[in-house]
């Protein structure tokens, strides 16, 4: 029981990181403070990619290096694209918060739904 807790430890990374994204994305109500849950969030979920897709003493499948294990390359490179679209997305919602911003001139969400619908 204890080598298995200790073993899994990456498990309990992912958990955290899913839950306290979650939390911050749920719970605040600043907009940056979402972006930046929502960054967490996704942090979570890649390391939960790499982690399933992890195999011990594993070697990359490059002709020449030998080895019984070959390690699949597709959840590495389903995750390096997943970072490209995350960092576009954290940039454009990044912008819409300063156009908002400077719009509106607070970053609530419950002010803006106010001014909204008023």
């Amino acid at each position: 029981m204890i080598d298995t807790l200790a073993t899994h430890y990456n498990y309990y990374a992912v958990v955290a990181l899913l839950g306290i994204g979650l939390y911050v994305l749920v719970e605040s109500n600043n907009l940056v403070k979402k972006v930046i849950g929502m960054n967490v969030f996704q942090t979570g979920i890649f390391m939960f990619v790499i982690t399933t897709g992890y195999v011990d003493g594993g070697v990359p499948p490059v002709l020449g290096e030998g080895g019984e294990v070959y390690v699949s390359p597709l959840p590495h490179v389903l995750i390096l694209t997943a970072i490209v679209v995350g960092v576009a997305l954290t940039a454009v919602a990044l912008a819409l918060i300063v156009r908002i911003y400077s719009e509106y001139g607070t970053l609530d969400e419950e002010v803006l739904q106010r001014l909204y619908h008023d």
